[in-house]
C-alpha cells in the first residue's frame, strides 16, 4: 500500500473524499502478474497526483485470484487526472477484458472531527 497525502493537507477542515472499494477476480495464473502490474503502474502515477490519499492492490487470495482494491483520492477531479493517463488506459484495456470487476466507487464527506 502507498500512502501519499493526508485529506487535511489536500481538503482543509471540510473533506470530499471519493473511494474506490471491492475485488477483481482475475485468473489464478494471472493474479500476481496482474498484482505487479497494477502496482508498477498505479502506484508512481497515485504518488505523482496530489489529490491521491492512499491506493492499494493485494491478493487476497490467489487460489481464487481475488485482489482487494482499496484508493482514496480527495475529489472526483484528482480521479479522473489518474484514470486519463495513457499509462492507466493501456493498463485497464490489457486487462479489463481478463477480469471481473467488483469495485464500486463511493463519496465520502465528512468535516474535521476536532472542530
Amino acid at each position: 500500500m502507498t500512502s501519499r497525502n493526508s485529506p487535511d493537507e489536500i481538503q482543509g477542515d471540510a473533506r470530499t473524499t471519493v473511494i474506490i472499494a471491492g475485488r477483481v477476480h482475475v485468473p489464478a495464473e494471472d493474479v500476481d502478474t496482474f498484482v505487479a502490474e497494477a502496482r508498477a503502474t498505479s502506484y508512481p502515477l497515485a504518488a505523482a497526483n496530489p489529490g491521491n490519499v492512499m491506493i492499494s492492490f493485494c491478493v487476497e487470495d490467489a487460489v481464487t485470484g481475488s485482489v482487494t482494491v482499496l484508493e482514496q483520492w480527495a475529489s472526483q477531479e484528482a480521479l479522473d487526472r489518474h484514470v486519463a493517463t495513457s499509462e492507466i488506459t493501456a493498463l485497464l484495456t490489457k486487462w479489463g477484458p481478463r477480469i471481473r470487476n467488483e469495485v464500486r466507487r463511493f463519496d465520502a464527506g465528512e468535516k474535521d472531527p476536532r472542530a
